[in-house]
Formats: structure tokens, sequence, C-alpha cells
């Protein structure tokens, strides 16, 4: 139907240009939108304040001419100007009982489109360091990014999901030394724990499987581990003195080999937990893209030596720097640290080079306390002749976690958090996943774990799937009435669909892959989830204040087509957030 306006709007405007009551050279973007207020008709358009500027006229004056131009349409029953100039249809409501028919007939295509057919992107979301499992906040992330991900596919984007693996740097190798200080406790040594190493529980778990595999292989006195180290933080010392200290000794006193069989047991360890995690969240990537195979492949050489190229690096002290001052930046930014070691910010513009490379479009899902680093990303892209505009960073605030009243502490480094396995374990996955999508990313989120868990109404997710669920515990009823249902039938009695609460189910349906569109082009998958609330709102009503089946078979048919149709909406939008539609409740 917002085909059809925008088509006779069009005809109208350039019969008016034809006439040479507006100018021939305009030639206005026409966008039809629901009216939010009944009275003011089904859809309405801006387009006569559009014109009104260039066309040197009153918009009310435009909107006339427009209206006294418009083709006939028999599914238009009249047309208004409201307020400044806006243009009301309203609609005959039987056109709009024919998207009970596309529904049934599309099923779980319902809502799709290919408006962005031939358009490639890559959504980079979770990417958390693999030092320690998924917490609570990493949660957020993960549901947002793969909404995201399946938003944008169902609009036609092609859409590969990956999660890149920093199984390289400074982190890593304090997650591995850590691992070491564990084994060599498990070894009878009594070690002074650094206050910047990784204390979780499962870095003795990962220590464990390694001295039941390696035995003493690995073990090494204290007094020779901690030899000239620079003292501890607790000491009067330098906390980052003290852990590069520690791990400088794990690397020359292991040897190469060894000490790459560490890191890698710990780097297994904790990403194959990661793998499992996000399966068990219904996230699923196409793709584990490691930081090593940037240098495997020398990308970050590649990357640095286009800076260079480009003019906007230069040496200091010993390193090197990148001019990012000159692209807007607070400061320039290390790329090579004085020791020749590459810096995190030298492998992140590697790989998005690469990316854009591969022929993608970037969106990335970043924590918000990245948003400093979006600038300077950019800016080096820029630099090295790539098109920054190309990369989109969404950032998404940490949930914070309730449960009694009493907030949820959080901490990867100290070992004191909740994990996301906790989470599903505590809630489903299905809650977590719609409870993380229903404000905007970048909103501050309060999570309720006793909301989420509370079977009533006040539970967003448990009064969209009860809907859904009510849905077939009337065609259960059905046969066990030995009563038969014909979608068929259904459709050809439509006209019966009169009461208001039955035009006014239709009419949210019909605005579903237009919630659909939006969501996915302005990336807030919460436009979908409150867009299933106010359609679970309006079947809940309509279950309440109606029988549906009924003697009148013409009408019973007719009904249980359209709450048929809301079924299937409601299971397609549910689907998109990564929630099941479940059958009973």
């Amino acid at each position: 139907m917002k085909t059809r306006l925008a088509s006779l709007l069009q005809q109208a405007i350039s019969s008016l240009q034809t006439q040479g009551e507006l100018p021939e050279e305009l030639t206005p973007t026409i966008k039809i939108e629901h009216t939010r207020d009944p009275s003011h008709g089904d859809y309405a358009s801006n387009v006569a304040m559009m014109l009104a500027k260039p066309a040197k006229k009153n918009p009310r004056q435009i909107a006339q001419a427009i209206i006294n131009s418009l083709p006939e349409d028999s599914d238009v029953l009249s047309v208004d100007i409201a307020g400044p100039g806006f243009i009301n249809f309203f609609i005959n409501p039987l056109s709009q009982h024919a998207v009970i028919k596309q529904i049934l007939e599309q099923g779980s295509r319902f809502g799709t489109s290919n408006i962005a057919k031939g358009k490639k992107v890559q959504v980079e979301f979770v990417s958390a360091n693999p030092t320690g499992p998924l917490h609570v906040g990493h949660g957020r992330g993960a549901a947002y990014g793969a909404t995201v991900a399946n938003l944008l596919t169902a609009i036609g984007y092609d859409v590969h999901r990956e999660y890149y693996v920093n199984d390289a740097g400074r982190q890593m190798d304090i997650l591995a030394t850590s691992v070491w200080l564990r084994y060599l406790e498990l070894c009878g040594e009594s070690i002074p724990f650094p206050s910047n190493g990784y204390k979780g529980g499962y870095i003795a778990d990962i220590a464990t499987l390694i001295k039941q595999s390696h035995g003493q292989t690995f073990n090494m006195p204290v007094s020779d581990v901690f030899l000239d180290i620079p003292a501890d933080e607790p000491d009067g010392g330098d906390k980052e003195k003290h852990i590069d200290g520690l791990i400088a000794r794990a690397k020359e006193s292991l040897g190469d080999k060894n000490y790459r069989i560490l890191f890698d047991a710990a780097l297994t360890s904790i990403l194959g937990d990661i793998r499992q995690d996000l399966e068990d969240f219904g996230v699923h990537y196409d793709d584990w893209f490691s930081e090593r195979s940037l240098m495997d492949k020398g990308a970050i050489d590649r990357a640095i030596e286009k800076l260079k190229a480009s003019g906007y690096m230069y040496q200091k002290e010993g390193a090197w720097w990148f001019k990012s001052t000159e692209f807007g930046d607070e400061k320039d930014r290390v790329v090579i640290r004085d020791n020749g070691l590459t810096t995190y910010f030298a492998s992140d513009i590697a790989y998005h080079l690469h990316t854009l490379e591969r022929g993608y479009d970037i969106i990335d899902v970043w924590g918000s306390d990245h948003h400093g680093y979006v600038p300077r990303v950019k800016a080096a892209l820029q630099a090295m002749g790539a098109d920054p505009e190309r990369m989109k960073v969404l950032l998404v605030q940490f949930a914070v976690l309730y449960k009694g009243g009493e907030k949820m502490q959080m901490s990867t480094r100290s070992g004191q958090f909740v994990t996301l396995r906790e989470l599903r374990d505590e809630i489903g996955a299905d809650a977590a996943r719609y409870f993380y999508v229903m404000r905007k990313a970048e909103q501050h989120m309060d999570f309720d774990l006793d909301l989420a868990t509370s079977q009533s109404n006040e539970n967003p997710l448990y009064y969209v799937q009860y809907a859904h669920a009510r849905v077939c515990s009337v065609m259960r009823l059905l046969t066990e009435k030995g009563l038969n249902y014909s979608a068929q039938e259904g459709l050809k009695h439509l006209d019966q669909l009169a009461q208001t609460h039955e035009t006014n189910l239709i009419d949210t349906l019909n605005r579903y892959p237009e919630k659909l569109t939006q969501a996915a082009q302005q990336y807030e998958p919460h436009q979908l989830n409150h867009y299933l609330r106010e359609l679970s709102t309006q079947f809940h009503s309509y279950y309440n204040s109606h029988k549906f089946i009924v003697d009148d078979v013409a009408l019973m048919q007719a009904r249980l087509v359209l709450i048929n149709a809301t079924k299937q909406v409601l299971a397609n939008g549910l689907q998109l957030l990564g929630v099941n539609a479940p059958e009973s409740m």
C-alpha cells in the first residue's frame, strides 16, 4: 500500500510539473508513514512541506494541488490535509486485509526484502580477549551484534559474521604467565601471585590440565622465577613492570617451544569455552579471525608500510608514531614500540584494511568504553587511502545485573564476575537474548533477573511468547472439538473481520515489514522488540474480548486465519531476535 500511495503522489506531482504548477527540476523523495492517530487516517506524507521551499509556495496550497491531481484508486476512501501540510490517506479496511493472505503465503519470509541486495557487510562483534570466560557484559554485545546481523540479512545484505580473536599481544602473555605461575603452585612452589595477573579459578583449571599432560616439564624454583624481577605494586613497586618482568622470565626460562605450549593451551581452553558459550547462546559466526594470522600473512607490515608511504608516520624516541592528531585525535598514537613490537593499534588498522580489501563494508560492535578508539582507526584507514565511511562502529553499553534488588559485580582480572553461562543457567538463553535488546544499545541497561524469570504480563518476553502459545492452544482446542481449520475458507470471508479489535490487529500486522526495515537500517533491534510487544497487546486484547471457535463457520475461519497470521509474524520477529516461539507455556 505504501508503494501504491507513493506512486499516486508521484503521478500527481508530475502532472503539476507538466502544468507548470511546480518546477520541473524538482525530484522529491516521497515518504509514506503510518499515522499514529487513527483520526488522521492510515497513512501520511510530508511531501508538500518538502516541496514548499524550493517551489516557493505555501505547503498547504501545494498539498491541496496534489490532492486535486491524485489519480483515482478504489482502495483510497478519502484524502485530506492536516497541520502545516501533511497529506493524510484514509484506506478501505478491506484492502488492509490483503496482508493476511500475504503472510500465509510467504510464511517465514514475510517482512523480509531485497532492498540491500548486492551489498556486502561484515559484522564483527563480541571479540572479547580470550583471557577468561564471557561475562554478562559481553552478553549484551553478543545479543545485539547477532540480532543486527539477522536484521541486515532480512533486508537483503550479504552478511559475514566474524569474531576477531586477539591471540597475540601483551594480554595473552599475561594470561600465559598467570597459568605458568598457577602450574608452579601445583608443583609445590609458594608463589606471590602478581596483582596484575589473571586470578580466576579457570586459570588454575588450565594449569591442572597442563600438569596432568606435561608433569614437571615447566617447573623451576620460585627463587629463580622472581630473581631481579621489579617489585609488585603492593610492595611499593610498579605492577606493570612486575608482570612484564615475569612475562620476560617465562619466555626466557621456558624457551620458545615450551612457552608456546603453555600459551596455546591457555588460548585453546578459553577460546573453546567462549565458542561453546556463544553457540549455546544461539550466536554463530562464519569465521573466527586470528590476529596472529595478520602477522603470519604480513598484513600488519603491509599496513604499516602504507602508513609510512602516506607521510603520516614519524619516529620519536625509538618508536614509530601515527599522526592521528592531524585527523582530529587528541594525541598521536604509537604503531611500533621502541622495542620493535607492534601495538594493538597496528593490528587493528591492518585487520580493518584487510576486511575492506576483501570487499566488505564493516560494522563493528564495540563496548562504549572504546568510543575514543573509533576516530583514530578511521583516521588510519583514510591515511592508507581507504574510505573511512565504509566502517561503522556501534557502541554498546554494558548491562548491569540486578538480583533481589542488589547489583552484581564483574571484573575479569580479579576473577569476580558473573559469566554469561551462569546467566543462561539462571534465566535461559531466550530471556537473556530478548532483554539484552529491549533498549537502544548505547543506553545504560539495568538487567533485572527477577523480572526476566517471572511468569507474568510484566515480563515482556513472557507476554510475547504467551501470545504465540495462545494461538497454538486455540488450534489444539479446535482439533479436540473435532473441527477443521481451512485457511482457504478463511481468506474467502475476511470481510467478516469488522470488529475494532480485528481492524487494529490487521493494521499492526501491516506495519511489520516497515518496522523490520527500520530496525535493520537504523541498527536498532529494540524497534522490533517494541513492535512484538505492541502486536502481542493487540492479540491479547482480541483474545480476551472475542471467541474464535464460534458457530458461524465463515466468521470462525476468518478469525482463525487472522490469529494464525498473527502467530506467523510473532514467530518471524522472535526468530530474528534469536528467541524461540513456544507452542505451549
